[in-house]
């Protein structure tokens, strides 16, 4: 199976590559929901990532800020599966990239960040959710490590969050839109390290294969899209993704 799935790739014109937590793990970013997970281990951060808890409770905010500034994803480096990825752009294959993973690791690898759709937002950067303010993540913070609690809005006065969609926040239209649709102009839309359980972004697994598209998944476990594959492989990702497209 492993070698069909390398030769359609290798064959590809236009690869989608639509990518969740699973890819980041290796890179010390815990999932969310995996034994591991971040959620798993601490169900208040999961109450944090809801935008009414957020918004309405001053000590999730309070607990939010110091989970930001001592999570891994600042010093985290890109696997041999983010490197994977850079090689389909390197040779010129590689269409776009879905992803809703927010830690930035396909940037630091070396994609075009133009070719990063990042369907859930970014770590890197805050804003505020009055005003729309966006600066970089690491002022914010040299804010909180100053003694700011719960930092304001510096132009507005607002409440400040990370630049990411909380659960029970609008994704943003014309990036979904593009994500959908650059799935469905793939030849090839390779799935990797998401339980395709999330939606909309796991509506881009049909969306392709209803545009003719092969879809190939890898994962750790069965996904809620596996049934559209035609190529299913299980197992490390920082393993089997270089030797699919290698």
């Amino acid at each position: 199976m492993t070698l069909a799935a390398r030769s359609v790739i290798a064959d590809a014109e236009r690869v989608v590559v639509l990518t969740g937590a699973g890819i980041s793990t290796d890179s010390g970013i815990p999932d969310f929901r995996g034994p591991n997970g971040l959620w798993t281990k601490n169900p208040k951060a999961e109450k944090a990532a809801d935008i009414s808890h957020y918004l309405n409770d001053s000590e999730v905010r309070l607990a939010a800020w110091q989970n930001r500034l001592a999570t891994p994803a600042w010093d985290a480096q890109p696997n041999a599966g983010h490197e994977a990825v850079v090689e389909l752009e390197r040779r010129g294959q590689l269409h776009a990239v879905v992803t809703q993973n927010i830690d930035g690791l396909h940037q630091k690898a070396g994609n075009d960040p133009d070719r990063v759709i990042e369907v859930h937002g970014t770590i890197w950067f805050s804003r505020c959710w009055e005003c729309d303010d966006r600066r970089p993540m690491a002022e914010t913070l040299d804010r909180v490590r100053a003694g700011e609690d719960d930092p304001p809005c510096l132009v507005c006065g607002g409440i400040l969050k990370s630049d990411t969609i909380s659960f029970g926040q609008a994704l943003v239209p014309e990036v979904i839109e593009r994500a959908l649709r650059v799935s469905e102009e793939s030849d090839v839309l390779l799935a990797v390290g998401s339980t395709l359980s999330v939606f909309p972004a796991a509506n881009c697994v049909p969306r392709a294969k209803a545009g003719g598209a092969t879809v190939v998944i890898l994962n750790g476990d069965e996904t809620g899209m596996d049934r559209y594959a035609d190529h299913l492989l299980i197992g490390s990702i920082s393993d089997v993704l270089p030797a699919l497209v290698g």
